[in-house]
């Protein structure tokens, strides 16, 4: 099988480097400063194994491409606020043997978040969900570091909105020789909501930094808390936390990286980037609409999701509020 890997960021780019590394096919598919040096010099990807250089196929779009093959499977790995507009993009393209994408290739949605998958499901028939636990990062173009060992990272995979077939173990099977741990389970959603909860610290890791202190792990669990209530009003399950920590165990260790400084999550990646947008309506967004939808309040979110927003559209830098303006700002979202 090839992947085409959309968006060859942090989790785009360690995937299909490591695939490529065990030997698949590989193109990535990246835009702007990203795909000119993706292009010009290869993908530099820095692991705790050294780094290595994969000069790999790279595309900014489909028709750079061409004509889709049969066994091609589409990885979306762009933030959720991208997902359509690629969808739609690569939806429409012809297949070799007939058709287009979203009629016959099987899209895996290896993203933050849980809403990608019903985005893709308007138009593709075969969609999957992976829930990514993959610490790496992406700030310069051209350039990915992943610091997990001995595997990159664990990647549960199953069909969308449930189940598994064939190609989710095949895809499993690329996967597992290639770095990484790909269970494939019938209930990838709960995974991937058991991750949402966590990802609600996101925003408060890009607006305020790394979370070493006290005060910023207690904002991150009156998050934390909302999210749970609200999961429990809809009658959504997610993994808990036990079953995480028995999953992952000791198999994704962060190690050191030569030459390259492991930065803050996704979120705080994009603000370091400068790129004009961020995945908070996505993680303390989908919070936010589900609350309203059941009746749960959620000031927390409510807050947290503004401020984000508002640092990715004025392009503020990451970690530039302390953890006191910004719980001020929460609690003063609590008291109207």
């Amino acid at each position: 099988m090839r992947y085409i890997i959309i968006g060859a960021g942090a989790v785009g780019g360690t995937i299909g480097g490591r695939l490529a590394e065990a030997g698949h096919e590989v193109v990535l598919v990246a835009r702007g400063a990203h795909y000119e040096a993706l292009r010009d010099g290869g993908l530099r990807l820095t692991t705790p194994d050294g780094r290595h250089t994969h000069r790999l196929p790279v595309v900014e779009g489909p028709q750079q491409l061409g004509e889709l093959r049969e066994d091609d499977v589409l990885v979306l790995a762009v933030k959720t606020q991208d997902s359509t507009a690629a969808v739609d993009t690569w939806g429409h393209r012809p297949v070799a043997v007939g058709g287009t994408a979203a009629e016959r290739l099987p899209l895996v949605c290896a993203q933050n978040g849980v809403a990608s998958e019903r985005i893709a499901l308007r138009r593709f028939r075969h969609v999957y969900g992976m829930c990514v636990w993959l610490p790496a990062t992406y700030v310069e173009p051209g350039a990915v570091s992943a610091a997990g060992a001995p595997l990159t990272g664990i990647l549960h995979i199953g069909g969308y909105p449930s189940g598994t077939d064939e190609t989710a173990h095949r895809i499993s099977g690329d996967l597992e020789k290639s770095r990484f741990e790909a269970p494939v389970v019938p209930d990838v959603m709960r995974w991937k909501y058991a991750k949402l909860l966590g990802n609600l610290a996101n925003s408060i890791e890009a607006v305020t930094g790394l979370l070493t202190g006290e005060d910023g792990r207690a904002l991150y669990r009156r998050a934390r808390a909302e999210g749970e209530a609200v999961l429990a009003a809809a009658g959504i399950e997610a993994a808990g936390e036990e079953e995480q920590k028995r999953a992952r165990a000791e198999k994704v260790r962060l190690e050191p990286l030569c030459g390259s400084e492991r930065g803050g999550g996704s979120s705080w990646q994009s603000l370091n980037r400068g790129t004009g947008t961020i995945e908070a309506d996505y993680l303390n967004g989908e919070i936010a609409l589900l609350g309203r939808l059941h009746g749960v309040p959620t000031p927390v979110n409510d807050a947290l999701q503004r401020v984000a927003n508002s640092f990715a559209r004025e392009r503020r830098a990451a970690g530039s509020m302390s953890v006191a303006e910004l719980t001020a700002l929460v609690d003063a979202e609590m008291d109207q």
